[in-house]
Formats: C-alpha cells, sequence, structure tokens
C-alpha cells in the first residue's frame, strides 16, 4: 500500500514539473484575428487576379469577334 502512495506522489511531482507555456487570452485573440485578416487579404486578392484574367479572356474574344464581323463586309 505504501508503494503505491510513493507511486502517486512520484507521479503527480512528474506532472506538476512539467512546464507548460502560457499564451493570455490577449495574444490568442491577436492570433486569430491577424490569421483572419491574413485570410481575407488571400482570398481578395486571388478574386482580383482571377477577375482580371477572365477579363481579359472576354475581351480578347470580343476583339477576335470584332476582327471576324469587319473581314466578312
Amino acid at each position: 500500500m505504501e508503494d503505491k502512495k510513493v507511486f502517486m506522489v512520484l507521479l503527480l511531482s512528474l506532472y506538476n514539473c512539467v512546464s507548460c507555456y502560457r499564451i493570455e487570452p490577449g495574444t490568442m485573440a491577436g492570433i486569430i484575428s491577424a490569421d483572419v485578416v491574413l485570410t481575407l487579404i488571400i482570398v481578395v486578392v486571388t478574386y482580383q487576379c482571377a477577375s482580371s484574367r477572365r477579363q481579359r479572356r472576354e475581351n480578347a474574344d470580343k476583339v477576335y469577334m470584332n476582327v471576324r464581323a469587319n473581314c466578312k463586309t
């Protein structure tokens, strides 16, 4: 019985000696906010790039169609 108590004390003392890094709530809120802002920036930049690429393709088709129409007359 005494061995179990000693074992439990050793186990608890080892558990308490483990150092944990404490993160303050303000720091955690800052990290989460920065992550959300960075994600939104990535989404907006990606959308802008895709939109400009689509617009260039549509403009190229319009020019091609105008050239064909001019050649027929």
